[in-house]
């Protein structure tokens, strides 16, 4: 009788789940979302291979890989004995991770090390003319400033390439220098290439959403000139990735960094506090970025916008965020349950964490889409008094 009643619960689950996909008010922006997905599928791939490359990362760093056949995918074969935690053992680490996750559709919705070091070479070395479309966007926006800014961006890149290299010759470097030199140094350059990691985060956000945008307008685009397009977008949403990257680096950065110099009490514990708080400032802005990608107007103006956007649609805007957070919060729950069932089998491990990142990439790629959908969907009082894209 517990297995019936399980399945009747399953049951229950998918219809509630069927229901609510067919009869909210932004199922047409999320049907759009899934074609849109489907006809440029390099916006869910992104995510799945950012993803993925940040979980080869963990798992070679963190992973005590005693001999290959720790990696056995025969592991597998022993599923039906493994044991599976109930929901109410692992979802209480489940609710952060899904808020970040809603926030990131909004802000940055992918970690990028340690493919970020292969961005800052591409970078340095001009790659289709990315270098040159940043400085002379940064140059025309924002003056003289620019060049701070692009210097800024140059040290974080020089910072993103240094971090493997400091954490690689980390051990080796302990007779020359004190343990706790050693970790002010990692902690600095970490927090120094944090700056490249997130900015190029945005920077592939802001170009997702110009694919998406070409799908919703129906025009076709050269590779190259839409990557350079994206990048002279990318400098008008750079006033507000600094503000998130000035607030982040204040509440959750800065303290664990000052942490290696003095002692701070209990700094791991204000963490998940700051995640929370960091995620919650992306959410009731969750319209600027996108804004300021797809017209051209300054920070004040999108602030306005967003204002505009939030009274006008606050219904459809907090359907979708409860949309999203389902699902987020879904796929961190199975995420958890897997993982714990499979406990010490690096091989299973391997496998799971690889689906994991195609399955995560793929509703993160398709609620990105089906965001950009709905705002443009929202913006028809907007767009007779739309500005051209001027740069």
């Amino acid at each position: 009788m517990p297995g019936l009643y399980g399945w009747y619960g399953f049951a229950g689950l998918c219809g509630g789940y069927a229901l609510l996909m067919l009869f909210n008010p932004v199922r047409r922006a999320l049907g759009d979302g899934f074609r849109c997905i489907g006809r440029y599928k390099r916006i869910w791939i992104s995510f799945a291979l950012l993803g993925f490359g940040y979980f080869v990362f963990q798992f070679a760093t963190f992973t005590p890989i005693r001999n290959w056949a720790d990696l056995d995918p025969s592991q597998i074969i022993s599923l039906p004995h493994w044991y599976w935690p109930r929901f109410t053992e692992v979802w209480s680490e489940t609710p952060l991770p899904a808020l970040e996750g809603v926030a990131g559709l909004f802000d940055n919705a992918t970690t990028t090390y340690p493919l970020s070091v292969v961005a800052a070479v591409f970078m340095l070395i001009n790659w289709r003319g990315l270098h040159s479309a940043l400085v002379r966007a940064l140059r025309k926006r924002y003056r003289i400033w620019g060049y701070l800014v692009y210097l800024i961006l140059l040290l974080s890149a020089l910072a993103s390439l240094l971090k493997p290299i400091v954490f690689w010759r980390l051990p080796e470097w302990s007779g020359l220098v004190p343990a706790a030199g050693l970790l002010r140094i990692s902690a600095t350059v970490d927090a120094s290439a944090f700056i490249f990691e997130y900015l190029l985060g945005v920077y592939i956000q802001v170009y997702l959403i110009t694919v998406c945008l070409a799908w919703i307008k129906g025009v076709s685009f050269e590779e190259g000139e839409l990557f350079r397009f994206a990048m002279r977008r990318f400098s008008y949403v750079l006033e507000w990735a600094g503000i998130v990257v000035a607030v982040s680096t204040l509440i959750v950065r800065l303290p664990l960094v000052l942490a290696y110099f003095t002692n701070i009490p209990g700094v791991l514990d204000y963490l998940p506090i700051a995640r929370v708080l960091m995620s919650g400032l992306i959410i009731a802005f969750c319209s600027v970025q996108i804004s300021l990608a797809l017209h051209n107007e300054t920070l004040f103006a999108a602030m306005r916008a967003h204002a505009q956007f939030v009274r006008q649609n606050a219904g459809r805007l907090g359907w979708f965020l409860v949309i999203c957070g389902i699902h987020f919060f879904c796929i961190m729950i199975c995420d958890a349950i897997v993982r714990s069932a499979i406990a010490d089998r690096l091989g299973a491990l391997f496998l799971w964490k690889f689906s994991f990142a195609f399955l995560r990439g793929i509703v993160t790629g398709w609620l990105l889409a089906s965001w950009v959908c709905l705002f443009r969907q929202c913006e028809t009082r907007r767009l007779n008094e739309e500005k051209l894209i001027r740069y």
